[in-house]
């Protein structure tokens, strides 16, 4: 590969899975980030804040690299959904959503050797048709998206959860807005495609 080394700053393999579509070369590195929320702070500025807070952290220690930060931040009314955990918490969630919107705020931050700083954020907006809890439980059973915010993977079965999905960027509901991204990676330099 010519130019700078790629590193995303996160061990998600959903993010890796995105990236791929735009790179065929990069790494992950873990960012060590207090992802907890800041007093009176918006989901949007919490998804921003922690993108820019991973970029920066690993590109401390690797300077020869462009690096990649993302978050994302789920939230159903004044409510963020954390990635359940478990088959309880994902039910409960779905149940939540049933019929509702839920929005998702996905920041997107990129740091290139010398320090410079391109960033983005995504808003989608996605509506649940109403769910029945035999619905819920197969859908669990069948996707377990226990390591997902909001407990569902749009790129899976869980697309059959909805009635609409409004966004302008179909990849950031995965947690990567690679239209986003590519536009940020052709600023900082890198040819995409």
């Amino acid at each position: 590969m010519t130019g700078p080394r790629i590193v995303l700053a996160s061990t998600s393999r959903y993010r890796a899975a995105l990236l791929r579509r735009l790179l065929d070369d990069f790494e992950q590195i873990a960012p060590d980030v207090d992802e907890r929320s800041l007093p009176d702070e918006t989901p949007a500025a919490r998804a921003s804040r922690l993108a820019a807070a991973k970029a920066s952290v690993v590109s401390e220690n690797r300077r020869d690299a462009l690096v990649i930060g993302s978050d994302q931040v789920a939230t159903l009314g004044n409510n963020i959904l954390h990635k359940p955990g478990s088959t309880g918490n994902a039910s409960h969630q779905l149940r939540a959503s049933s019929g509702n919107h839920v929005d998702f705020f996905t920041g997107l931050c990129v740091i290139d050797g010398q320090g410079s700083r391109h960033a983005a954020l995504d808003h989608t907006r996605v509506l649940f048709r109403k769910l029945t809890d035999a619905e819920i439980d197969r859908y669990i059973a069948r996707e377990r998206p226990l390591d997902c915010a909001g407990s569902f993977k749009s790129e899976g079965t869980g697309i059959a959860l909805f009635e609409r999905i409004e966004t302008t960027d179909p990849s950031a509901l995965v947690g990567l807005p690679l239209i986003a991204l590519a536009r940020l990676l052709r600023q900082a330099g890198i040819a995409v495609p």
